[in-house]
């Protein structure tokens, strides 16, 4: 009892992180804490992804396609407060100085300059196309695999990389090997609906378009900054889950 306890305590933990559900006061005081939260990350974000499937499945009911997508991204992105969005703004804004020190100043601020918006608005972009090219089963599919898969890239580069400030939030324990084994199962069984509904060939573009969206985000950072920031965690996230999705679409 006392361990199921600890393990609903870090998933809700996980998702509180990742949206902007409140975390119960009872789970915020866990022993267990942020590390244990990491091998849930995945699991937190299938959720997020069936959230905006639901709603894309529920538009197209009365919708055509595009329509239908859009608001199953606008949905996943009230869900969790545009969280990674802002660290992908963040990054390519910051990644647009001079210095290190400039680089890391710039990435601090919470406004939002043209190479952000940029960046935000062709992701987007991407995603959505991406998405408006499928079936629309196959597409709420891709949208939980997206979701999940997206946020073990980002641990990826946490189990991988080095934190490039003196302290932060996203300086995070890592998971550990029997962490990153469960939240690697839980992105690997995430795939497990475009495997029905598109066959092997499409589930394996879309991981190789997640591989692809993760370095790619790493290609972008880590030279210039020797690690990864909490904006970085998020560019991560979107470039690896508008990866899965031209993934999908490609094969398609």
């Amino acid at each position: 009892m006392r361990r199921a306890r600890a393990e609903a305590a870090a998933f809700l933990l996980a998702l509180g992180f990742l949206t902007r559900l409140p975390t119960p006061a009872w789970a915020v005081g866990a022993p267990a804490g942020i590390a244990a939260a990491l091998r849930y990350l995945p699991a937190a974000g299938a959720l997020i992804g069936g959230a905006g499937a639901a709603v894309l499945l529920a538009a197209a009911t009365v919708l055509p396609p595009a329509p239908a997508v859009l608001l199953s991204i606008a949905a996943t992105c009230a869900l969790t407060g545009a969280l990674h969005e802002d660290g992908l703004a963040d990054t390519f804004d910051g990644l647009g100085g001079g210095s290190r020190e400039r680089v890391l100043a710039i990435m601090r601020d919470s406004r939002i300059g043209v190479f952000g918006a940029l960046a935000v608005g062709l992701v987007l972009a991407l995603k959505a196309t991406a998405l408006v090219a499928m079936p629309a089963g196959l597409a709420a599919a891709a949208l939980v695999a997206g979701h999940a898969a997206s946020r073990l890239s980002s641990l990826g580069v946490i189990a991988t990389s080095r934190y490039a400030r003196e302290a932060g939030t996203a300086s995070f324990t890592r998971a550990g090997a029997g962490g990153l084994a469960v939240a690697a199962a839980t992105g690997a069984l995430s795939l497990a609906g475009i495997l029905v509904l598109a066959g092997a060939g499409a589930t394996l573009a879309a991981a190789a378009g997640l591989v692809a969206g993760h370095l790619l985000a790493r290609a972008v950072f880590e030279r210039r900054l020797g690690g990864y920031t909490g904006d970085c965690l998020g560019a991560t996230q979107q470039l690896s889950e508008a990866g899965l999705y031209l993934g999908v679409a490609a094969w398609l």
